[in-house]
């Protein structure tokens, strides 16, 4: 996981990603962002600091 870019690790498998779609907002005309970055970002915020290392 070191040797990647960031920007391609998702810590949500595609799986994962199918099951919780449907509670995404619509776009309404905004241009959507990468919701598996999206998540991702925010699953790695949520994670203890101790655990990642």
């Amino acid at each position: 996981m070191e040797d990647e870019p960031v920007s391609d690790v998702f810590l949500l498998s595609e799986s994962q990603m199918k099951r919780i779609e449907p509670f995404f907002p619509l776009a309404h005309g905004v241009p959507r962002v990468d919701d598996r970055r999206v998540l991702s970002g925010i699953v790695y915020g949520r994670v203890p600091v101790c655990l990642r290392e």
